[in-house]
């Protein structure tokens, strides 16, 4: 993403390129909870300051778009990254999916924006004839001319997998006849871009990779492309359309994606003379996210050992570059990068990489809990024996006691990235691009949209706030032989950009709800939740939730656990303790009885107990 050409584009505040160091001192007493209780709130605002023509630094930008920042000048990152902009809507329809409907607007003036786009011939081409792939463009639809790394494959899958999230939203919601004729004629167009072109960016001509500085293949632009086309594929048929060139594609990409494993890490760009350790991976494990998946390696999902190896390889490569991580023990956060060979700004450590590391890790949580059991493999070993050192080769069942040492202690490492960020983020909360690797002073672009992004989208994935699912258990099947084959699909201007004037219902599909229990326990006794739905395993102790002590202390004996229920379902539970030898003892009767909200905008709960 090195953005150095500049071109002002109208009178604003300037940023300059090192922002105020921030004020480590006043944030030392403040919890991780409470700055994210606030910090969430600040980057929403940071997001909507930031898209046009309502928000305050982008009033000069057309409605639905997306800046990547305010800065016009070193850097000058007042443009509309497809990419970027895609990423970040792609937060906001997780927020209006679980409930906050007052973000309807700039969505719909997203998909607005977006068709017209796909309309501006550029120095890629036009609409059928490569142009969906320009990276960047004026905030009033004009498109930019200069020198830049072009094109860029991934924002088209990007965008479509954003619209397609909305879509089906809208399908599920009785608002049909707008996806079909709003949205999916947008999504066509970028899925036939993807097949169209995908395998000239893997086979054959090189790329630019996701920063857009070197040629060469990219492991994020191939998995957000295969994700693109599976997901594509089933919402053509909810809107009565069919889509055979992403079926006939996706296996192909699903097929090259395993060239990009090494071994021991995964290789994020093939040439460019780099050694492939790049945040590039951990942001497309993030975004391939499945959370009804398994730790599938195929897919790179967030808890498989490639993901995990790849984790600590790509944090390790940081750990002895960067002044401020100095004396930060192995297995602890430390501030992480693009990548180590990185010279921008003389190469820093990026808010949104940071954040991503740790988003990862409350996946791979999600779907250990979700699955009842984790598992170690030679793979993985080394990333488990930093943060656990008596971790050994084995599957864990949710009601050992390692299963909650570990999960516990991952949980606390990604909570380590995230104070990394609390840390180095302005006391008003506004984050920059990056950070300085000598004494985390801000640095290069200011309130950078994305940063604020990923604030949000790992603050959700904490909380048990989970995306839909795209599909990724009924296509993780690699072809025993890659080919590298393309299809045509069908490009056709998208015209219809009415909207009806308030979207209803919205109530969130789940729920993430906080169970704080007061139960005092002694060493070697483990709590867990149990319950009558599947999500608390259907009164199997062996499906049980694990529930946290990392917040027990002797004068609270607090254990706790947050799950994500259906909105609207009512359910008994009761808490169970685990002793050391494995028996079980349940709290006693009578069960305890919830109901999860159902009202739009409550995305949250919280029961607290005491054990009986």
């Amino acid at each position: 993403m090195t953005r150095l050409l500049t071109l002002a584009l109208y009178a604003l505040t300037l940023a300059p390129s090192v922002i105020a160091a921030p004020q480590l001192a006043a944030r030392a007493s403040t919890s991780l909870d409470a700055w994210l209780a606030t910090e969430t709130t600040v980057s929403l605002n940071g997001i909507l300051a930031n898209i046009g023509s309502s928000g305050k630094y982008a009033a000069n930008a057309k409605p639905g778009i997306v800046i990547a920042s305010p800065s016009t000048n070193n850097p000058d990152y007042y443009y509309t990254w497809t990419r970027d902009a895609a990423l970040t809507l792609k937060a906001l329809v997780d927020l209006f999916r679980n409930g906050q409907l007052d973000l309807q607007t700039v969505i719909m003036q997203f998909v607005n924006s977006q068709a017209q786009l796909q309309t501006v011939s550029n120095p890629s081409g036009s609409l059928s004839g490569g142009g969906l792939g320009e990276p960047k463009f004026y905030v009033d639809y004009t498109p930019y001319t200069g020198a830049w790394g072009r094109p860029q494959r991934d924002g088209p899958a990007l965008r479509a997998t954003t619209l397609i999230d909305f879509g089906n939203w809208l399908i599920d919601n009785g608002y049909s006849s707008y996806a079909t004729n709003n949205v999916w004629p947008v999504v066509r167009n970028d899925l036939s871009y993807v097949t169209q072109y995908w395998n000239q960016t893997g086979f054959a001509n090189p790329w630019t990779d996701l920063w857009e500085e070197v040629n060469g293949s990219s492991f994020f632009t191939i998995a957000a492309q295969y994700r693109a086309l599976i997901e594509g594929s089933t919402f053509a048929k909810r809107v009565g359309a069919s889509c055979a060139w992403c079926d006939s594609q996706a296996p192909q990409l699903l097929c090259f994606l395993q060239r990009f494993w090494a071994g021991s890490y995964i290789m994020a760009n093939f040439g460019g003379g780099r050694s492939g350790k790049d945040a590039n991976t951990v942001l497309a494990s993030i975004h391939t996210f499945d959370p009804a998946a398994g730790c599938d390696d195929t897919t790179f999902q967030p808890c498989s050992p490639r993901a995990l190896a790849n984790h600590k390889v790509y944090t390790d490569a940081f750990r002895s570059i960067y002044t401020i991580n100095s004396g930060v023990a192995q297995g602890q956060a430390v501030a992480v990068g693009r990548y180590p060979e990185d010279s921008y700004y003389n190469g820093n450590p990026w808010f949104l990489t940071t954040m991503a590391a740790a988003e990862q890790l409350y996946d791979a949580v999600y779907q250990w809990q979700k699955l009842g059991s984790l598992s170690v493999t030679d793979v993985s070993l080394a990333f488990f024996k930093d943060i656990y050192s008596s971790a050994a080769v084995g599957t864990y069942a949710s009601s050992s006691a390692t299963f909650t040492a570990i999960v516990n202690a991952v949980k606390t490492y990604a909570d380590g990235y995230m104070s990394v960020a609390q840390a180095h983020a302005m006391t008003n909360g506004s984050m920059a691009e990056q950070f300085s690797r000598a004494d985390g002073t801000q640095l290069s672009a200011r309130d950078l949209t994305w940063s604020y992004a990923a604030l949000l989208t790992a603050n959700m994935r904490r909380n048990s706030v989970m995306p839909a699912s795209w599909g990724e258990a009924a296509a993780s099947s690699v072809p025993s032989v890659c080919s590298a084959t393309s299809a045509t699909g069908t490009y056709s201007t998208a015209t219809n950009t009415v909207w009806p004037s308030t979207l209803t219902s919205g109530t969130p599909t789940s729920v993430a709800v906080t169970f704080n229990l007061i139960a005092t326990t002694v060493y070697g006794e483990n709590v867990f939740l149990a319950g009558s739905i599947s999500q608390l395993g259907s009164w199997d102790t062996s499906k049980a939730v694990a529930l946290s002590a990392d917040k027990y202390t002797s004068s609270n004996h607090l254990w706790y656990a947050t799950v994500s229920l259906p909105a609207g379902t009512t359910f008994q539970y009761k808490y169970i303790r685990k002793e050391s030898d494995g028996s079980v003892v349940w709290e006693s009767d009578p069960n305890r009885s919830y109901t999860v909200a159902a009202a739009c905008g409550v995305v949250t709960g919280t029961e607290g107990d005491t054990w009986r």
